[in-house]
């Protein structure tokens, strides 16, 4: 059955923006059959494959410069991994996840207020010794950190590095830090700073491991300082309807009707050559779809290698990092906190990294009566059982909170993302060029920074890069 897609229109802007070449693009009307027994082929300006936040973020630039395009989703929504599922009431983000609100590209994009943000503490509980010692901004939260200069997380000594890193990297602009030469991996960058093996055990591992889901901490020191940047001059959120939110968001501000779910790409094909203009975009059920200005490719790295085998050189990827988030649903009087703060755990052993209540932070994310319980882990476990790893973690935090709360609580799902984040250790470039072939462009967080950040600014670089080329701006 033919399925009707209705393309971006507006009047045209003005010639130097919009060559008389493409003038043929405006107020385009497509339709996309789906058939397995005859092929036809859609034209359009510009053909996104990716819904993530890069996919958005591309499709978002391309609206504004009013030009035609379709974003294709395999899956049934939007947003990549950046998305929320809602069971029994409750809001599970897929995977843990915190938005920093100084994120320099998603305050260009995004309305803040309208996400309703819901802001954690600014710092942290460190499970250490069988007890919990707070670590905390002294700019946000002076007495907090004054009581905590003598506690076993840090010297006070180690403390004061803490000022003089942030005031480091404050110092520096973003494109200082991304470009620089002089990186290493983030460990080797804190113990040259001068940081003790003990708040480096007990604090930075647990912390930035969670936030790179690498506890060795061997991704970039550029990484490190961006993020250590932004959670300097912003704050840590969460959107109080999810973060999921946040490419609803983007995806309400495009034009009605240009993304169509479920349409899996199986190959992208230059019929006449490599140097021939863009690729034809072949979807799994026999769909053809064809961008005259240029194809965006914003899907995972994985993926990625796979759709351009053979149309350039195999590139070698390092092992991507993985997590497992799960979720348990408690009563209220049954969690031990009512702080919207971060647990880390400090002791080095276990198998969680971090834990958190989300309904500490947003009450929305659980029904009236409800509490939601959200534990991270770094890896896969892929040895281990969804209901092995719940049970472990329950005896884990039984430990943490006692047994009297922490077994009333009951499983409510796992997540296993086996993709979390693109490998980003040192050797790194964090502003490749977008352009792979003719009329063929990448964006995702493995082009830049593996960050929300990351993801938008690659997809408006990879749109900005065909309009360029076209003459577009």
């Amino acid at each position: 059955m033919p399925l009707a897609i209705s393309l971006p229109t507006s009047s045209p802007p003005p010639p130097h923006l919009f060559p008389r070449r493409h003038a043929s693009l405006r107020n385009r009307r497509v339709s996309v059959t789906r058939s397995s027994t005859q092929e036809n082929q859609t034209e359009t300006g510009v053909i996104i494959v990716g819904a993530g936040l890069a996919g958005l973020a591309a499709a978002t630039r391309l609206a504004s410069q009013r030009i035609p395009f379709l974003l294709l989703e395999a899956s049934d929504g939007i947003g990549g991994r950046v998305r929320t599922d809602i069971v029994d009431g409750f809001f599970l983000d897929r995977g843990f996840q915190i938005f920093i609100t100084a994120y320099p590209e998603a305050k260009k994009l995004l309305d803040y207020k309208a996400l309703d943000l819901q802001r954690f503490y600014a710092g942290a509980k460190v499970f250490y010794g069988g007890e919990f010692h707070t670590v905390a901004d002294p700019l946000r939260h002076l007495w907090d950190s004054v009581a905590s200069l003598t506690n076993p997380i840090g010297s006070v000594v180690d403390k004061g590095l803490i000022a003089l890193t942030r005031a480091r990297v404050l110092v520096k602009s973003d494109e200082e830090i991304l470009m620089a030469s002089d990186e290493v991996p983030t460990i080797d960058l804190l113990r040259g700073i001068g940081f003790s093996d003990e708040i480096l055990d007990r604090f930075f591992r647990p912390f930035f491991g969670g936030i790179f889901f690498d506890r060795d901490l061997e991704t970039t020191s550029k990484l490190f300082d961006f993020i250590f940047r932004c959670l300097a001059l912003g704050e840590n959120t969460l959107p109080s309807m999810g973060i999921g939110e946040i490419p609803n968001q983007l995806a309400a501000k495009l034009p009605a009707d240009c993304v169509l779910m479920n349409s899996r790409v199986a190959s992208l094909e230059y019929p006449n050559g490599s140097d021939s203009g863009p690729p034809v975009v072949r979807l799994q059920d026999g769909g053809v779809l064809k961008g005259e200005l240029g194809v965006v490719l914003a899907v995972e790295q994985p993926q990625v290698d796979k759709l351009l085998n053979g149309i350039r050189e195999p590139v070698v990827s390092r092992p991507a990092r993985s997590t497992v988030c799960i979720y348990f649903t408690a009563e209220p009087d049954q969690i031990p906190v009512q702080d919207p703060v971060l647990f880390l755990n400090g002791s080095n052993t276990g198998i969680i990294n971090n834990m958190f209540f989300p309904t500490n932070v947003a009450r929305t994310y659980a029904p009236p009566g409800k509490a939601l319980v959200s534990v991270s882990l770094i890896g896969s476990f892929e040895d281990r059982s969804d209901e092995d790893l719940a049970a472990e973690v329950i005896r884990e935090l039984s430990g943490w909170f006692g047994e009297s709360l922490v077994m009333s609580w009951r499983h409510l799902r796992t997540y296993r993302i086996h993709f979390a984040q693109p490998n980003q250790c040192p050797p790194t470039d964090l502003v490749k060029n977008p352009r792979v072939g003719s009329g063929l462009y990448l964006s995702g967080d493995y082009m830049t920074s593996a960050t929300f950040d990351g993801a938008l600014v690659s997809g408006r670089r990879a749109v900005e890069a065909l309009l360029r080329e076209k003459g577009l701006v």
